[in-house]
């Protein structure tokens, strides 16, 4: 039996690609409607769009065993360009890692509305901002949206 996984992921650049400024991370949420698992990365000088292909791939990186996906990004860039709409211009290197991760999974990609009320996707939001403004602090705000996520089906 595949298991299917839902993931809700963010990626966050403050100062989005202002050298030396930028402070990237990303966080994403994995749930099979019963168990949540929180990841977050720190992941330094990257712009906006590589943030958000990176925590694309660092989720599905996160899944120990081939899984049938729902991703859901607020990065129409993510989506429209993982669901063919969009060529790949830039960010090559970015986009093999993605393509890698998601290989073995059979993965469907959802665009959902950036801060408009969506509980799951705001939880990443904030810990990829928090991650990224303060990178000490990347397990604290992961132990924080998972608390949070429980709290949503219990």
């Amino acid at each position: 039996m595949t298991p299917e996984i839902q993931i809700t992921c963010d990626g966050s650049s403050l100062g989005n690609g202002q050298t030396p400024a930028t402070r990237a991370a990303c966080a994403a949420l994995l749930t099979d409607t019963v168990h949540w698992r929180a990841v977050g990365f720190y992941l330094g000088s990257l712009t906006n769009q590589q943030a958000e292909i990176m925590a694309a791939a660092l989720a599905l990186e996160a899944l120990r065993f081939p899984s049938v996906v729902t991703l859901r990004s607020d990065s129409a860039y993510l989506v429209r360009t993982m669901n063919g709409e969009f060529r790949r211009k830039a960010n090559h290197e970015f986009w093999q890692r993605l393509d890698a991760a998601a290989a073995r999974h059979q993965v469907t990609w959802r665009w959902t509305r950036g801060h408009a009320g969506d509980t799951v996707q705001n939880l990443c939001d904030r810990a990829a901002r928090g991650i990224a403004a303060a990178p000490s602090t990347q397990e604290a705000a992961l132990r924080l949206i998972l608390r949070e996520a429980h709290a949503l089906t219990h």
